[in-house]
């Protein structure tokens, strides 16, 4: 007995370091260049200005714009209310909850196909250059992976116990995951058949299938209102462009190396030959994908981001790949095989340097509003007004109220706060033009040169018009993505 004791604590160990060390080394990947050199862009600066409003306007907001994040909201707000608002506080969770989904790879992957699969799934998920990207981001859909990655893993663990009678808390726990995932996002609910694919995979039984059944069902009725409700505000997505074979190059190629994956690490452990890695990890990266793209040819929707949960299934097969070259060199090399992992995650972050710093910069993004609003600080005059176009680039005044003390924002009828909108609600432009001949100097916020659109609202147009027809630009300045132009009354 005694000579067993070092054995059973190396094992203990092993157990506890294929997880700890993904999440370590996720946390630091996602804390490194966090502040993003105190840049926000558009997409975050929505999150930042709704979740610096009471409970109550939130909830007045949902009813009208943006219901499908409306538990991501709450959250944040309660964030906010906290620790206070702050790049770091809004970008934590996702760190967090990608260094999450890290673990939850590497749980998969030793239960799998052994120790060096899941260490190297887990220590791969974060150098994705995809989830590299939501990483550090003030979005949802890093809490959304979080959340896959936790219900596939309690999947995997119900599959491994077969069915049992002490089965329902786990399979509750699956259910509960499911639910806060579509609540965050109900695309996640696309890991519903991916799920359904590992199990017929696998050849579960009738009673797993029938309690699979059962809770997902329970999840896609708990998300049904919000599905319905936020169907209603359709017109957000309109933007996206229709699905062309370009926009399939990328999810051709990750399908491609995914199962480059699978057949790497196709033999996994000797004694899985049912339940094994590909069998959980193909589905999950590729049903998402194709799911989307079904849905896309109804609706416009592909954004890969609605599917970034799909990356903990590449993880899981770039593991397992990881894990058979290990089994591979162990034979002949049997020193170097503890080596093969360390090395290739090496190599994978000298090689990924560039696309690393790249995500860390400003320029990553298409817009920074904090920048802009430095601009207006130091141009701006008491008693100046100062017009957005298009409205929504009102977001820079949202983030950075201080930098526009002593403006008069001439379009603005009613706050973004009391009007329950992003953006707030304008005068018509008669009104506007009014409002406009009457001032000396008018700063404009709007788009850089080179991502501006020509106006298309009416009263867009008409504030173009006036500055055109009676106003001289006397100061312009661009700044990552965003334009500040000063214009002063002729005459």
């Amino acid at each position: 007995m005694p000579s067993d004791i070092p054995h059973i604590s190396e094992s203990r160990r092993r157990r506890v370091l294929v997880w700890l060390v993904p999440l370590v080394w996720t946390l630091g990947l996602g804390l490194w260049g966090l502040s993003r050199q105190d840049s926000v862009w558009r997409d975050e600066a929505a999150t930042w200005q709704v979740a610096g409003r009471s409970a109550d306007e939130i909830w007045a907001m949902l009813a009208n714009v943006d219901a499908v994040h409306g538990l991501y909201y709450l959250l944040m707000h309660g964030l906010f209310e906290v620790f206070g608002a702050s790049t770091t506080t809004l970008r934590l969770p996702s760190v967090l909850a990608v260094s999450a989904a890290a673990a939850c790879v590497a749980l998969i992957g030793r239960r799998l196909a052994g120790f060096w699969a899941g260490l190297g799934g887990g220590l791969t998920l974060g150098l994705l250059p995809a989830v590299q990207f939501y990483l550090q981001e003030g979005r949802p859909y890093a809490l959304v992976a979080a959340g896959a990655g936790l219900s596939t893993l309690l999947l995997v663990s119900l599959l491994e116990r077969g069915p049992g009678r002490r089965a329902w808390p786990r399979w509750a726990a699956y259910g509960m995951a499911v639910l806060v995932c579509a609540l965050l996002n109900w695309l996640s609910l696309l890991v519903l058949p991916a799920h359904a694919a590992t199990l017929g995979w696998v050849r579960a039984g009738r009673r797993v299938w029938l309690r699979w059944a059962a809770y997902g069902s329970g999840a896609v009725v708990g998300a049904l209102p919000l599905i319905l409700f936020s169907r209603r505000q359709s017109e957000q997505v309109s933007w996206i462009p229709p699905l062309t074979w370009a926009m399939l190059i990328g999810p051709g190629i990750l399908l491609a190396v995914g199962g480059m994956g699978a057949w790497a690490g196709r033999a996994g452990r000797a004694e899985r030959k049912a339940l094994s890695v590909a069998a959980v990890g193909l589905p999950l990266l590729a049903v998402p994908q194709l799911g989307l793209i079904g849905l896309s040819l109804v609706q416009p929707l592909f954004q890969d981001r609605y599917v970034l949960f799909s990356m903990v299934g590449l993880a899981l097969l770039i593991g397992a790949a990881l894990g058979a070259a290990v089994r591979a060199c162990a034979p002949h090399l049997p020193r170097a095989a503890g080596l093969v992992v360390p090395g290739v995650v090496g190599v994978s972050v000298l090689a990924l340097l560039p696309v690393e710093l790249d995500k860390r910069a400003p320029a990553s993004r298409i817009d920074d509003v904090l920048a802009v609003a430095g601009e207006v600080a130091g141009l701006k005059r008491d008693g100046d007004a100062v017009l957005f176009v298009p409205a929504a680039r009102r977001d820079t005044a949202l983030v950075s109220p201080g930098a526009f003390g002593g403006l008069t924002d001439v379009a603005l009828a009613a706050s973004p706060a009391a009007s329950a909108t992003l953006k707030g609600e304008e005068e018509d432009p008669a009104r506007i033009r009014a409002a406009l001949l009457g001032q000396r100097r008018v700063l404009l916020v709007t788009d850089a040169e080179k991502v501006a659109k020509a106006p298309s609202a009416d009263r867009d147009k008409a504030k173009a018009a006036v500055l055109r027809e009676h106003f001289a630009v006397v100061a312009d300045r661009q700044v990552r993505g965003r334009r500040v132009t000063v214009y002063e009354r002729r005459g």
